[in-house]
């Protein structure tokens, strides 16, 4: 068996990759932007296209403080956001003042075969120069044999004056078809931002 090897001296220098090594592209689906805005779904582009979908937040700013970031997915077309998840949650902290930091599973934000919305970040800051980025990957959602993996990973500036990072991870527990995404805060209206959704081919 031969082995493809990039002969080249340096990364400047490479002009093609040996066959059989490929590299993931981020192709563009769709883009939403808030105007405060209760949710933002997804109910389409979602489908066998792709085995991995990614969902990007642009600074979502809620339209008061202290609110929660969160997301729940459909296998109905949108109709419904109730598929059953199981998740874990840890996220790191630190204060503007260098008082407190902290790093810690978070046990009352994660679900155990629940239906409700998944927190991605809580208590997200409503001051006009506070709000949250950061992405949401999605795993082969269309396929019928096996659950739907995600994993999210979010900074924002919370209310409290912490930058929060937040790591959530999980699977909905359905062997349906998932086509469909929703975003919100637990109350009140998304007041800006932007959620673009990418196909990773």
């Amino acid at each position: 068996m031969s082995i493809n090897v990039c002969n080249n001296n340096s990364m400047s220098a490479i002009t093609s990759l040996p066959s059989g090594v490929g590299g993931g592209s981020l192709n563009l689906i769709s883009t939403q932007t808030a105007s405060s805005s209760s949710t933002i779904s997804f109910t389409s582009g979602i489908d066998s296209t792709y085995k991995e979908y990614i969902f990007k937040f642009f600074d979502i700013h809620p339209s008061a403080d202290d609110k929660n970031f969160q997301f729940n997915m459909s296998a109905d077309s949108g109709s419904n956001y109730n598929v059953t998840k199981t998740t874990t949650v840890f996220k790191a902290n630190h204060d503007e003042s260098d008082s407190a930091t902290n790093l810690n599973y978070d046990t009352g934000e994660d679900l155990a075969q629940g239906t409700g919305f998944q927190t991605l970040g809580n208590g997200v800051g409503g001051d006009n120069d506070q709000s949250l980025s950061g992405t949401l990957h999605l795993f082969d959602p269309s396929n019928t044999t096996f659950v739907k993996h995600f994993i999210s990973t979010i900074q924002y500036y919370a209310f409290n004056n912490y930058t929060n990072n937040w790591y959530v991870a999980g699977y909905g527990n359905t062997t349906s078809a998932v086509d469909a995404v929703q975003f919100k805060f637990n109350s009140g209206n998304i007041d800006s931002g932007v959620i673009k959704l990418y196909g990773v081919s």
